[in-house]
């Protein structure tokens, strides 16, 4: 796993969290940190197809926001904020089986101290492109 230097301290904040999310349920693997992308696999199971043995379009929209919410976090110099997601948007370009695992990368497009907007692509182990998300997340006050 790779961490950006000067984020250690965030990202094992981050890492240190012990209450089981979503992320957890879908087998989500962080594997690098940086404030300008952040990068996890998922496995396709059980737990993210569709009853036709396909990754579910849910389970690709919930890696796309975990990474967003992530990446925006990480650009939050006010330890009492939080981000959080507002809207998201995803296409889908190409079914992944059940036994593949695919990988996410997100991106900011905007990084700002109110409203941040993150890029999230998502491509299968051929490297060819499932699919592209984009999220708003509000940074709000989190206590």
């Amino acid at each position: 796993m790779y961490i950006q230097p000067d984020l250690k301290d965030r990202v094992q904040q981050f890492l240190d969290i012990s209450e089981n999310h979503m992320g957890d349920a879908l087998g989500i693997k962080f594997t690098s940190f940086k404030r300008d992308e952040v990068k996890a696999t998922m496995p396709v199971n059980e737990n993210s197809v569709q009853p036709f043995g396909l990754l579910h379009g849910g389970a690709s929209v919930s890696l796309a926001e975990t990474l967003a919410s992530v990446g925006a976090w990480l650009n939050i110099e006010d330890d009492g904020k939080t981000a959080v997601g507002v809207e998201i948007n995803a296409n889908h370009m190409r079914a992944v089986k059940k036994g593949g695992t695919v990988q996410g990368v997100a991106c900011p497009v905007h990084s700002g101290r109110e409203i941040q907007v993150w890029e999230t692509k998502i491509f299968n182990q051929q490297e060819k492109l499932v699919c592209v998300s984009r999220c708003t997340l509000a940074i709000v006050n989190s206590k």
